[in-house]
């Protein structure tokens, strides 16, 4: 596993999708990750430090979590497997480690929230062409490329 940070969001202009793009701390790579838009909605928030006047689903995860004595202690971004990515919360209990599946888009918010580290696989950042929709998903120039054409306003009409 290879810590990662949230580089940025961005709105994917061939399916509408907003991505979520994960870069490693300490050395080279990019994990785009295509994310529904409640989601991409939370995880800007949280990134421009706005926060709602009642608390929204993260907000509320990362409450219940602290209320029962546990902490969120990482996320992993684990696999890609059918086109699908599959993360994991890890949280720190007073019964020990427990490991939580979870969207990586929950996961990341979730990891923001609770100022907690967000890891990904390491295979995961090597440049690929998956099977289907999408070719080189994660090759850095042609996502640079991707992303240099989308304007900001195509990102969507949020307001916080």
């Amino acid at each position: 596993m290879v810590e990662v940070r949230v580089d940025g969001l961005a709105l994917d202009i061939a399916s509408n999708s907003p991505v979520v793009i994960l870069k490693p701390v300490d050395q080279e790579g990019i994990l785009p990750i295509w994310i529904g838009h409640y989601e991409a909605w939370a995880i800007a928030m949280e990134l421009s430090g706005f926060s709602s006047k009642r608390p929204l689903t993260h907000d509320l995860i990362r409450e219940l979590v602290s209320q029962l004595e546990a902490n969120v202690a990482r996320v992993e971004v684990t696999e890609l497997r059918d086109q699908t990515f599959f993360a994991q919360i890890q949280l720190d209990t007073t019964h020990g480690r427990m490991t939580i599946d979870a969207r990586p888009s929950d996961s990341i918010a979730i990891a923001l929230k609770a100022k907690a580290p967000i890891f990904a696989n390491e295979e995961l950042l090597q440049p690929r062409a998956p099977e289907g929709r999408l070719s080189a998903i994660n090759d850095p120039e042609s996502l640079r490329e991707r992303l240099r054409r989308i304007n900001p306003e195509d990102f969507g009409n949020y307001s916080l």
